[in-house]
């Protein structure tokens, strides 16, 4: 579980200056634990060292002052009394000191501690030479110093039987101990603190740049592709800002290539719609007189009669959607919005057309929404004639007014919009399925119809039905 959570806290999403900041904190941390460690740990051998030195030098320096007889005893020598322990012991003693004395059957010992006291390991040891050991006693730390006493015998030493056993005091030596952790402590927490602080500013140094460039790039997502960032110093980031604005300058200039050949492209089709209103004006107004006298003509000549009227109508509808489409391209669109009676509305843009007996119409009477009437009636129109050459009868189109809107549905019955197809059937030229290419309609109608939706702030979907296909409008209130 520990396992999982220290995982799970691994996983999560760290910016750059916390993982900065961690990182220097760390290395300071851990930088600081080991010079205070190393600094504590030759401080504690030291003292000890001096404290053992100076202990040893004591005891050796009494021992060697002994002048009772001790060890295999001459003729005429009296053995030691207790007496001579005694002054032995109070010349090895000294302040917080206890002292133990051992010979043969006598035992001398002055202070809180005793022979029970003394390590077993020491003890043993003490027959060979002076020894050390640190010992804990009652929670306190104390040197203790042991020996035995050696007499010369010509080339060799022999043991006297007289040991010494000194207990030190330490209390001294931990005190600067607990001093020095203390100072070290507090000069690690200080080091650890300058590193924050260092990591904060160099973190702020190193991601101030990055932040610029950010900005910097959010600023050209939002169409500001002047957007230029001083170069400061040679360093890699001053290399990235440089690499920055060359980017940002190309893409400009592309930018502005693309739309200057954007607008060419739409003053070209806007002019060339608008010069051939004229000729297509003449031209319709020969098709009517035309269309007058087929019924009077030979068959073949009536057939090209009313197949050049079609395209004539073709071309006027493509004409209208072309200039339509250019309003929409240059932003000139506007709404004019008034009160609109959507079931007037609806029957008015069927009748002028031609389409009232197709199509069946489910609106309420007193149904009234703020519309621009004329946009209204192209997306009704184009989505009614859709359905009216593309699909079968009966056409439905139903209306209702919403708590944000108005919502218009137009449905017919035919075979439908391939699923391939749903997601293009808005774009411009789109016409589903391949056998359409010829067939009535510029395939700019649906997305004029979208286009003028969303003039409104509403929009058009579209959904598969069966059979046949819905279109759905949705219009807010103004």
């Amino acid at each position: 579980m520990i396992r999982n959570r220290l995982g799970r806290l691994i996983r999560l999403p760290i910016g750059l200056r916390a993982r900065l900041v961690i990182t220097f904190t760390l290395v300071a941390v851990t930088a600081s634990v080991l010079v205070a460690t190393i600094g504590f740990e030759l401080a504690k051998t030291a003292l000890v060292e001096r404290a053992e030195d100076t202990a040893v030098d004591v005891v050796s320096r009494e021992l060697d002052r002994i002048t009772f007889p001790i060890g295999r005893l001459r003729q005429g020598e009296a053995s030691p009394t207790a007496q001579n322990l005694e002054q032995l012991g109070q010349a090895l003693d000294g302040p917080g000191r206890s002292v133990v004395v051992e010979y043969r059957d006598l035992l001398y010992a002055d202070g809180p501690l005793t022979m029970d006291d003394v390590p077993n390991e020491l003890y043993g040891r003490a027959k060979q030479n002076v020894v050390t050991q640190l010992r804990v006693i009652g929670n306190e730390l104390w040197l203790v110093v042991g020996s035995e006493v050696y007499r010369r015998a010509g080339s060799t030493a022999e043991p006297t039987g007289l040991r010494t056993f000194v207990f030190f005091p330490l209390r001294d030596e931990q005190s600067q101990l607990a001093a020095l952790r203390g100072k070290l402590t507090q000069g690690g927490a200080s080091i650890v603190a300058i590193a924050l602080v260092v990591a904060l500013l160099s973190a702020r140094q190193v991601l101030l740049p990055v932040r610029r460039l950010s900005a910097a790039a959010q600023a050209l997502g939002q169409g500001r592709l002047d957007t230029r960032l001083p170069v400061h110093g040679q360093d890699e980031l001053a290399e990235l800002t440089s690499r920055f604005n060359d980017a940002a300058a190309a893409l400009e200039l592309s930018v502005s290539e693309l739309r200057a050949l954007e607008a060419m492209s739409r003053r070209f089709v806007a002019d060339v719609s608008h010069e051939l209103r004229t000729p297509l004006t003449a031209m319709t107004a020969v098709a009517d007189v035309l269309n007058d006298e087929a019924e009077r003509l030979p068959e073949d000549t009536a057939q090209a009669v009313r197949l050049v009227l079609r395209e004539i109508e073709r071309l006027r509808e493509l004409i209208e959607h072309l200039i339509e489409i250019s309003r929409f391209d240059a932003g000139t669109a506007t709404l004019n919005l008034e009160p609109v009676n959507v079931s007037d509305a609806v029957q008015g843009c069927l009748e002028v057309r031609g389409w009232d007996e197709d199509v069946q119409v489910s609106v309420p009477p007193g149904l009234t929404v703020n519309l621009d009437p004329r946009r209204f009636d192209i997306i009704v129109a184009n989505l009614v004639g859709n359905a009216l050459k593309h699909g079968r009868a009966p056409v439905l189109v139903s209306a209702r007014g919403t708590e944000n809107g108005l919502e218009v549905k137009v449905r017919d019955h035919g075979k439908g919009i391939p699923p391939e197809a749903l997601p293009h059937v808005f774009d411009r030229f789109f016409k589903a399925g391949a056998g359409r290419t010829r067939s009535q309609g510029s395939g700019l109608g649906l997305s004029i119809a979208r286009a003028n939706a969303q003039l409104h702030g509403g929009t058009i979907s579209v959904r598969p039905q069966s059979p046949g296909t819905l279109f759905t409008v949705w219009l807010p209130r103004a």
